[in-house]
Protein backbone atom coordinates (compact mmCIF):
# COMPACT_ATOMS: atom_id res chain seq x y z
CA UNK A 1 0.00 0.00 0.00
CA UNK A 2 1.61 3.47 -0.88
CA UNK A 3 0.93 6.14 1.38
CA UNK A 4 1.40 9.64 0.31
CA UNK A 5 3.34 11.79 2.17
CA UNK A 6 2.45 15.54 2.24
CA UNK A 7 5.72 17.62 2.45
CA UNK A 8 5.28 19.29 5.56
CA UNK A 9 4.05 23.01 5.77
CA UNK A 10 6.35 25.59 7.01
CA UNK A 11 5.56 27.16 10.16
CA UNK A 12 4.64 30.50 9.97
CA UNK A 13 7.91 33.01 10.99
CA UNK A 14 7.07 34.29 14.30
CA UNK A 15 6.94 38.30 15.18
CA UNK A 16 10.50 38.63 15.73
CA UNK A 17 11.86 36.63 12.56
CA UNK A 18 9.18 39.14 10.61
CA UNK A 19 10.97 42.51 12.58
CA UNK A 20 14.17 41.28 11.59
CA UNK A 21 13.79 40.41 8.30
CA UNK A 22 11.92 43.88 7.97
CA UNK A 23 14.61 45.92 9.19
CA UNK A 24 17.28 44.32 7.55
CA UNK A 25 15.41 44.18 3.85
CA UNK A 26 12.54 46.93 4.50
CA UNK A 27 10.32 44.79 2.19
CA UNK A 28 6.90 46.14 2.41
CA UNK A 29 5.35 42.30 2.23
CA UNK A 30 7.29 41.36 5.07
CA UNK A 31 5.88 44.20 7.06
CA UNK A 32 2.54 43.60 5.83
CA UNK A 33 2.72 39.91 6.73
CA UNK A 34 3.05 41.07 10.06
CA UNK A 35 0.66 43.81 10.14
CA UNK A 36 -1.83 41.67 9.18
CA UNK A 37 -1.91 39.06 12.37
CA UNK A 38 -2.77 42.84 14.50
CA UNK A 39 -4.65 44.85 11.81
CA UNK A 40 -8.06 43.79 13.88
CA UNK A 41 -6.29 44.32 17.40
CA UNK A 42 -5.11 48.15 16.19
CA UNK A 43 -8.83 48.63 14.55
CA UNK A 44 -10.00 47.69 17.47
CA UNK A 45 -8.07 50.00 19.61
CA UNK A 46 -8.78 53.02 17.48
CA UNK A 47 -12.65 52.29 17.87
CA UNK A 48 -12.64 52.13 21.25
CA UNK A 49 -11.11 55.84 21.09
CA UNK A 50 -12.35 57.31 18.23
CA UNK A 51 -15.65 56.11 17.69
CA UNK A 52 -16.31 55.87 14.75
CA UNK A 53 -15.78 53.31 11.92
CA UNK A 54 -14.74 54.82 9.19
CA UNK A 55 -11.96 57.11 11.58
CA UNK A 56 -10.91 53.73 12.78
CA UNK A 57 -10.18 52.74 9.57
CA UNK A 58 -8.54 55.36 8.74
CA UNK A 59 -6.63 55.58 11.86
CA UNK A 60 -5.45 51.97 11.16
CA UNK A 61 -3.92 53.04 8.05
CA UNK A 62 -2.32 55.54 9.26
CA UNK A 63 -1.01 53.29 11.91
CA UNK A 64 0.48 51.20 9.20
CA UNK A 65 2.18 53.75 7.14
CA UNK A 66 3.68 54.81 10.66
CA UNK A 67 5.32 51.40 10.97
CA UNK A 68 7.14 51.68 7.92
CA UNK A 69 9.73 53.98 9.21
CA UNK A 70 9.04 53.34 12.83
CA UNK A 71 10.16 49.76 12.70
CA UNK A 72 13.56 51.06 10.91
CA UNK A 73 14.26 53.63 13.88
CA UNK A 74 13.49 51.34 17.09
CA UNK A 75 14.07 48.65 18.02
CA UNK A 76 11.34 46.57 19.69
CA UNK A 77 10.90 43.44 21.38
CA UNK A 78 7.65 42.64 22.15
CA UNK A 79 5.54 43.72 18.87
CA UNK A 80 1.84 43.23 19.84
CA UNK A 81 2.43 45.38 23.32
CA UNK A 82 4.50 48.24 21.19
CA UNK A 83 1.63 48.52 18.43
CA UNK A 84 -0.90 48.65 21.08
CA UNK A 85 0.33 51.47 22.61
CA UNK A 86 1.80 53.22 19.39
CA UNK A 87 -1.62 53.19 18.32
CA UNK A 88 -3.51 54.20 21.71
CA UNK A 89 -0.85 57.37 21.63
CA UNK A 90 -2.09 57.64 17.38
CA UNK A 91 -5.56 57.73 18.51
CA UNK A 92 -5.05 59.99 22.08
CA UNK A 93 -3.05 62.67 19.52
CA UNK A 94 -5.64 62.30 17.04
CA UNK A 95 -8.23 63.41 19.63
CA UNK A 96 -6.11 66.44 21.07
CA UNK A 97 -6.05 67.82 17.58
CA UNK A 98 -9.73 67.30 17.15
CA UNK A 99 -10.54 68.07 20.49
CA UNK A 100 -12.82 65.32 21.02
CA UNK A 101 -13.57 63.93 24.50
CA UNK A 102 -13.56 60.32 24.94
CA UNK A 103 -17.15 59.40 26.81
CA UNK A 104 -14.05 57.29 29.50
CA UNK A 105 -12.53 59.68 32.22
CA UNK A 106 -9.73 57.37 32.10
CA UNK A 107 -6.04 58.39 30.01
CA UNK A 108 -3.75 55.07 29.20
CA UNK A 109 0.11 55.85 29.16
CA UNK A 110 1.74 52.32 28.85
CA UNK A 111 0.38 49.47 27.48
CA UNK A 112 2.92 47.59 29.08
CA UNK A 113 2.39 48.58 32.76
CA UNK A 114 -1.69 49.60 32.37
CA UNK A 115 -0.48 52.97 34.10
CA UNK A 116 -3.45 54.96 33.73
CA UNK A 117 -4.98 58.64 35.37
CA UNK A 118 -8.23 59.08 36.46
CA UNK A 119 -9.54 62.45 35.96
CA UNK A 120 -12.09 63.81 38.23
CA UNK A 121 -15.53 64.18 36.10
CA UNK A 122 -16.56 68.09 36.24
CA UNK A 123 -18.31 70.16 33.43
CA UNK A 124 -15.54 72.29 32.78
CA UNK A 125 -13.25 69.28 32.58
CA UNK A 126 -15.08 66.98 30.09
CA UNK A 127 -12.83 68.08 27.34
CA UNK A 128 -9.76 65.66 26.47
CA UNK A 129 -7.62 68.98 25.72
CA UNK A 130 -8.21 69.66 29.54
CA UNK A 131 -7.09 66.36 30.70
CA UNK A 132 -4.15 66.34 28.81
CA UNK A 133 -3.15 70.10 29.86
CA UNK A 134 -3.11 68.51 33.38
CA UNK A 135 -0.64 65.89 32.15
CA UNK A 136 1.64 68.55 30.39
CA UNK A 137 1.28 70.51 34.26
CA UNK A 138 2.47 67.56 36.17
CA UNK A 139 4.81 66.96 33.33
CA UNK A 140 6.18 70.45 34.07
CA UNK A 141 6.65 70.18 37.98
CA UNK A 142 8.57 66.93 37.75
CA UNK A 143 12.45 66.67 38.32
CA UNK A 144 13.78 67.06 34.74
CA UNK A 145 15.65 64.28 34.78
CA UNK A 146 12.11 61.95 35.11
CA UNK A 147 10.28 64.20 32.76
CA UNK A 148 12.88 63.62 30.31
CA UNK A 149 12.42 59.93 30.71
CA UNK A 150 9.04 60.03 30.46
CA UNK A 151 8.54 61.97 27.50
CA UNK A 152 11.56 59.89 25.74
CA UNK A 153 9.57 56.59 26.60
CA UNK A 154 5.80 57.60 26.62
CA UNK A 155 5.78 60.26 23.58
CA UNK A 156 8.75 59.42 21.57
CA UNK A 157 8.31 55.80 22.01
CA UNK A 158 11.68 54.96 23.03
CA UNK A 159 13.56 52.01 24.40
CA UNK A 160 15.06 51.78 27.83
CA UNK A 161 18.10 51.19 25.88
CA UNK A 162 17.78 54.37 23.60
CA UNK A 163 16.80 56.85 26.62
CA UNK A 164 20.65 55.52 28.41
CA UNK A 165 22.02 56.53 24.86
CA UNK A 166 20.16 59.55 24.43
CA UNK A 167 20.39 60.83 28.11
CA UNK A 168 23.62 59.19 29.22
CA UNK A 169 21.90 57.93 32.11
CA UNK A 170 22.42 54.37 33.12
CA UNK A 171 19.69 51.54 33.03
CA UNK A 172 18.79 51.49 36.92
CA UNK A 173 18.38 55.40 36.75
CA UNK A 174 15.80 55.31 33.56
CA UNK A 175 14.54 52.76 34.82
CA UNK A 176 14.33 54.61 38.68
CA UNK A 177 13.39 58.21 36.93
CA UNK A 178 10.36 56.72 34.72
CA UNK A 179 8.82 54.48 37.93
CA UNK A 180 9.57 58.08 40.20
CA UNK A 181 8.01 59.99 37.62
CA UNK A 182 5.12 57.86 37.05
CA UNK A 183 4.44 57.82 40.78
CA UNK A 184 5.07 61.87 40.89
CA UNK A 185 2.98 62.74 38.14
CA UNK A 186 0.00 60.01 39.30
CA UNK A 187 0.08 62.02 42.92
CA UNK A 188 -0.23 65.61 41.09
CA UNK A 189 -3.08 64.45 39.00
CA UNK A 190 -4.44 62.86 42.30
CA UNK A 191 -4.20 66.25 44.13
CA UNK A 192 -5.42 68.49 41.17
CA UNK A 193 -8.29 66.37 39.66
Amino acid sequence: MLFFRRSPKKAPADDAELLRRYRESGDLKVLGELYERYMHLVFGVCLKYLKKEDDSKDATMQIFEKLVTELRIHEVKNFSSWLHTLARNHCLMQLRVHKTYTSQGTIYLSADENMEFEVASHPEEEDIEYRLTQIEDGMNELPEEQKRCLELFYIEQKSYKEICDMTGFDFKQVKSYLQNGKRNLKLYLDKTG
